[in-house]
C-alpha cells in the first residue's frame, strides 16, 4: 500500500468508527505503531482527523456531515433503544411522517405494518421499508441528496406546504439548547422546517452524542419538540435544560437492548 493510500485508508477507517486508537489501526492496516502515529501527525496537520489520547477522532464542525453509510453503523443499541420506545407514540388511524436519517429507520423497522397507519416520508429507503405487508406510503417526491439518503428541494417542498400529519419522527445532527435542532445543509433544513410546522406532535429521535452539539442552519426551537426520546449518557443539567422549554424527555435503555 503506498503511503497516500494508507492515509486515506486511516481517514476512513476513523471516520466509519467515530475514532480509532493507534494499535487498533495498526493492525487493521499491517504497519507498525510508530508508521501510524507519523501518519496520524500529518493528517492533524492537514486538518483531516484530530489526535486524541491513543488515536484519532474524525474532525468536526458546523458544516460536517458524515455520509448515511457511516451514520448507519454508529450507535446501533442506541438508536434501536429509541426506536423500540419511539413506536409507542403511535396510534392506530394516524398519519405519521418519518423523516429520512438511520435513526428514523430503525422507527421505521419497529413501526406496525398492519394498515393501522399512514406512512410519509422523504426516505425512499424508509418507504420501502414502511410498505412492507399492509401498510400504504406516501413519498414526498423531489431531489435525492445522496449524501444523506433524503429528498428534498421544490417539489418535496411544495408536498409539505399541502399535507398535515398527526405524529413527526424527527431527526437531527445537532441539538442544542441556544441553537435549537440544526442539520448541515440548507436544503435539508427548510424539509426539515416544514416537516415541524405541518405535524400536530414532533418526536425528536436522536442518541446522546448529538445533545450539546451545533451544526451549520437550523432548523427547529426546542419549544417544536413535544417528546425528545435519546439513549446514552444524558446529564441530568441537559434534561432540565430540554424540559424548561416543556419536552418531554425519555431516556431509553441502550444496555437492555445490547443484551
Amino acid at each position: 500500500m503506498l503511503p497516500a493510500e494508507r492515509k486515506r485508508r486511516i481517514v476512513e477507517l476513523v471516520t466509519a468508527a467515530d475514532g480509532q486508537s493507534v494499535e487498533a489501526l495498526a493492525d487493521e492496516l499491517g504497519y507498525s505503531k510508530a508508521t501510524i502515529r507519523r501518519d496520524l501527525h500529518e493528517l492533524e496537520d492537514r486538518g483531516l482527523i484530530s489526535r486524541s489520547h491513543g488515536g484519532a477522532v474524525p474532525v468536526t464542525s458546523v458544516g460536517h456531515e458524515q455520509a448515511y453509510g457511516q451514520k448507519e453503523v454508529q450507535n446501533l443499541d442506541s438508536k434501536r433503544a429509541i426506536a423500540e420506545r419511539a413506536v409507542e407514540e403511535i396510534t392506530d388511524g394516524q398519519v405519521v411522517f418519518f423523516d429520512a436519517g438511520t435513526t428514523t429507520m430503525q422507527v421505521a423497522q419497529n413501526a406496525p405494518k398492519d394498515g393501522s397507519i399512514l406512512g410519509v416520508t422523504n426516505s425512499p429507503r424508509l418507504a420501502v421499508e414502511l410498505g412492507k405487508e399492509d401498510n400504504d406510503v406516501k413519498l414526498t417526491g423531489g431531489t435525492l441528496r445522496r449524501r444523506t439518503r433524503s429528498l428534498v428541494g421544490p417539489t418535496a417542498e411544495s408536498f409539505l406546504e399541502r399535507t398535515n400529519f398527526d405524529l413527526l419522527f424527527l431527526g437531527a445532527n445537532a441539538v442544542d439548547a441556544e441553537t435549537g435542532l440544526t442539520t448541515p445543509n440548507e436544503e435539508e433544513a427548510r424539509v426539515k422546517e416544514l416537516m415541524v410546522q405541518r405535524a400536530s406532535r414532533v418526536v425528536l429521535v436522536a442518541d446522546a452524542t448529538k445533545i450539546g452539539e451545533r451544526s451549520f442552519v437550523t432548523f427547529a426551537d426546542l419549544t417544536d419538540v413535544d417528546v425528545f426520546i435519546t439513549a446514552g449518557e444524558v446529564s441530568p443539567e441537559a434534561i432540565e435544560r430540554f424540559e424548561a422549554e416543556d419536552v418531554t424527555v425519555v431516556v431509553a435503555n441502550a444496555e437492555a437492548v445490547a443484551q
